[in-house]
C-alpha cells in the first residue's frame, strides 16, 4: 500500500477525527468504467457515514442499497519549501487524507431522513450551536421527498497522513507550523491534537 508505511495512518479514532472536522466528502462510484463523483458532508454516527443528496443529482442512481462506493475525506495540506526545514531537504507537499470504502443502504422513510437531517444539523452546528434545525420545521417537511438519505457502512479504511514524519524532531514540528499558518483557524484544534497523538507534542 501507499504512501510508504510511515505516513499511514492506523488509528481509525484519528481518522474520525478527521471525519468530525473535515467533513466535506468526495464520493465515487463506478460502474461501466465510469466515475460519479459528488462533493457532500457526511457525519459519523456508530462509524456509518450518513448523507443527504439532491433526488435530481444523478450519482442517487449509484448510491442504493448493496452499491459499493469510495470515500475520501481531506484535512489540511500546504507546499513544505525547504526553507523552513534546519536540514537540507527538497521541496514536498504535507497532507492529511482518508480514503474508506464502504457499501450503501438507503435511508426510504422520510420521517428517518429528516431526523437525520436535524442530527446532522445539530453536529455541523458544533460547537457554537447557533441554530437549531426543528424536526416540526415546515421547510424540511415541503424539501424532504426532494432528498436522497443514504447510510455507508464502512468496510475499510487507510489514512494517508503526510507529516515529515521521516525528518527529524525539529523539522517535524517546522513542518506543522508551515501546516498551521497555510491552514484556517478552525484548522488549528485539530492539527494540534494531531501532534499530539502522533508525536506526544
Amino acid at each position: 500500500m501507499y504512501p510508504p508505511s510511515h505516513h499511514q495512518e492506523s488509528n481509525f479514532g484519528i481518522i474520525k477525527d478527521l471525519i468530525h472536522s473535515f467533513p466535506l466528502a468526495t464520493v465515487i462510484s463506478i460502474e461501466n468504467n465510469t466515475s460519479h463523483i459528488t462533493h457532500i458532508p457526511l457525519i459519523l454516527e456508530n462509524d456509518i457515514l450518513v448523507g443527504h443528496l439532491d433526488k435530481n443529482n444523478p450519482h442517487c442512481d449509484f448510491l442504493k442499497d448493496k452499491i459499493e462506493v469510495t470515500v475520501i475525506f481531506q484535512g489540511p495540506q500546504t507546499y513544505i519549501s525547504p526553507s523552513v526545514y534546519n536540514s537540507k531537504q527538497l521541496p514536498t507537499w504535507n497532507y492529511i487524507i482518508a480514503h474508506l470504502k464502504g457499501e450503501v443502504t438507503q435511508i426510504h422513510i422520510p420521517e428517518d431522513i429528516m431526523k437525520s437531517m436535524v442530527r446532522m444539523t445539530a453536529t455541523l452546528e458544533a460547537p457554537s450551536h447557533r441554530f437549531e434545525l426543528a424536526h416540526e420545521d415546515k421547510r424540511m417537511h415541503r424539501i424532504v421527498q426532494y432528498v436522497h438519505g443514504f447510510q455507508i457502512q464502512i468496510k475499510s479504511w487507510e489514512g494517508k497522513f503526510k507529516l515529515s514524519q521521516d525528518k527529524s524532531a525539529p523539522d517535524i514540528e517546522n513542518a506543522k507550523q508551515e501546516l498551521l499558518k497555510n491552514s484556517s483557524e478552525n484548522s488549528h484544534s485539530f492539527i494540534n491534537n494531531l501532534y499530539k497523538k502522533h508525536f506526544n507534542q
